[in-house]
């Protein structure tokens, strides 16, 4: 089967999950419990399979993965195939992806389309529901590169949609900086298509950057913020924490999830790890547990 036939199929086969156009998947406030795969590489760089087995003893269900290679068609050494299989011999599940569209902005349209075809059968054989644009280099960051970012998105996020799945921005704090009276962010917000592209919201870049809180941000954007990362701030440095060691009040600051259109949501700590990662993801999935998943 070729590339355009699989897309196609995996479509007909993901359409009787969706709700065109909201793209919600969940309408549910039963959510798996989440964390971005991000926050513990060095351990899924050496042994995956035993670090799943841990972090699914800590309570997590489901994954946002990063690290997608298209050229070898791989992910953590194995095959996007391979890799479903391991997760769903463990009762586990990989919602999201992050996936390298940055080296692709200044590329052309048919070249951006290849490659985002490559992501659409890897996200499919995953069994993902989202395809995450999550990082812009340091080096594109001007106004005229968020005018054509979101042109991109658009462009992108419409190819996902026809193959039944949904697409998403995922934001850090350097959109949120003011440009001559405006903000990447908010070009973004206004120059994409809500139907195609909806949006990841980092709280933690949030809090860290921004002049506004998630609750404000959700407010503004209702039903088209339908993944959360939620990590905490460190009191002292503003670096990353464990969830419940750092300044942001979550029993607080998390918006409604309904209003917010939320399917899914991940915890991530991207370092500063008070022990190592894996202690990390535990103490902050213990924290969650206990105090914020009655929230959702």
């Amino acid at each position: 089967m070729n590339r355009r036939k699989f897309i196609k199929t995996g479509a007909i086969s993901s359409a009787s999950i969706l709700t065109y156009p909201s793209m919600n998947f969940h309408n549910t406030t039963n959510y798996k419990l989440g964390y971005q795969l991000f926050s513990i590489r060095d351990r899924m760089k050496t042994d995956p399979l035993d670090t799943l087995k841990k972090l699914k003893l800590a309570g997590y269900q489901d994954f946002e993965i990063y690290g997608y290679d298209a050229t070898k068609n791989k992910i953590y050494g194995f095959s996007p195939k391979e890799f479903y299989t391991i997760l769903n011999d463990l009762g586990l599940t990989v919602s999201s992806g992050h996936y390298g569209f940055s080296d692709y902005l200044d590329k052309s349209d048919v070249v951006l389309e290849k490659y985002v075809d490559k992501c659409i059968v890897a996200a499919i054989e995953l069994n993902s529901k989202y395809i995450t644009w999550p990082w812009l280099d340091p080096k594109q960051r001007t106004i005229e590169n968020f005018k054509l970012l979101s042109s991109k998105l658009n462009k992108i996020g419409e190819q996902v949609y026809k193959s039944g799945l949904g697409f998403a921005y995922h934001n850090h704090g350097f959109e949120f900086e003011k440009h001559n009276g405006t903000s990447g962010y908010q070009i973004i917000l206004n120059e994409t298509d809500p139907a195609f592209v909806k949006l990841q919201l980092d709280m933690y870049w949030v809090m860290h950057s921004s002049d506004q809180t998630p609750k404000e941000i959700v407010a503004s954007q209702p039903g088209r913020i339908v993944m959360w990362h939620i990590k905490d701030m460190d009191k002292q440095t503003r670096d990353y924490t464990e969830l419940g060691n750092g300044s942001i009040n979550y029993k607080e600051e998390l918006p409604d999830p309904k209003q917010s259109g939320l399917d899914f949501f991940y915890i991530e700590q991207g370092g500063n790890f008070t022990v190592n990662s894996m202690q990390s993801a535990i103490d902050s999935a213990n924290y969650f547990n206990k105090n914020l998943k009655a929230k959702l």
